[in-house]
């Protein structure tokens, strides 16, 4: 079995937007570099300021679906984003400069579902990312196993709709389980999976138009008796992974 790195992936703004990557470099012990740098913390959240917050504290997909559709473009040297949305202008801005906070809730809040708690900042922390996990990770999925989701379902599934860092290319279908505990050498990269990401109702939302259209959750429950799909890996020993990298799994 060879399996190569078919797509990069980050988040920059979790939940609103994603960007594709030719490489990327990973440290030891952290997540992938600038991936759910910031969130977007709303009217309900508890936080302790300067610490890690589990998701349920940010406006998330899973509430607003129209948020799927946001794309991402990030300039890491002057920490300007901009994002997209085929129902908005384009909006650039710098998430750590405050003055651009007002400007940036005034321009998603038409996005955010009415009957949901209101989007009323951004948070970050200096030394990680607000990824769904309460320990620095990446995630990875089988494009193998999407494809053969959406052939069950009868549709096209975008690989857009899981969100994750790395998409694989060459393993078997539905292989996942069977690599948590696993370690994964990734072009320069050595992961540690850890375990599979439980799917939400974010996944069921088309990546292109923000709209619910295919109920992944009741296809992985009929298949698995589970809402698995993807794996959450740390990063053991750093370097640089690029598209086309060859993805090992080690004995």
């Amino acid at each position: 079995m060879t399996a190569t790195v078919a797509a990069l992936q980050r988040h920059p703004l979790k939940s609103h937007g994603r960007e594709a990557l030719a490489s990327v470099v990973l440290t030891a012990g952290q997540g992938l570099p600038w991936d759910r740098r910031w969130a977007v913390a709303h009217e309900a959240s508890k936080i302790t300021e300067g610490e890690w917050a589990p998701c349920q504290n940010f406006s998330l997909v899973s509430k607003s679906p129209q948020l799927m559709a946001i794309d991402a473009q990030l300039e890491p040297v002057t920490g300007q984003l901009t994002l997209t949305h085929p129902d908005r202008p384009a909006i650039t801005f710098r998430p750590d400069e405050p003055q651009d906070e007002d400007r940036f809730l005034e321009w998603v809040r038409p996005l955010v579902a009415a009957n949901r708690a209101q989007p009323t900042r951004l948070y970050s922390v200096a030394d990680r990312g607000m990824t769904d996990t309460d320990y620095p990770s990446v995630s990875l999925i089988s494009l193998a196993s999407n494809r053969a989701l959406g052939a069950a379902m009868g549709t096209d599934l975008s690989p857009k709709r899981w969100r994750a860092n790395i998409w694989a290319e060459g393993l078997e279908p539905f292989l996942e389980p069977d690599l948590v505990g696993r370690r994964l050498r990734v072009g320069e990269v050595l992961l540690d999976v850890v375990e599979p990401i439980e799917r939400c109702l974010a996944t069921t939302t088309n990546p292109e138009t923000g709209v619910r259209d295919a109920d992944t959750l009741a296809a992985l429950r009929a298949r698995f008796g589970h809402q698995n799909f993807g794996l959450y890996a740390r990063v053991i020993e750093g370097g640089t992974i690029r598209e086309g990298d060859q993805i090992a799994v080690l004995p």
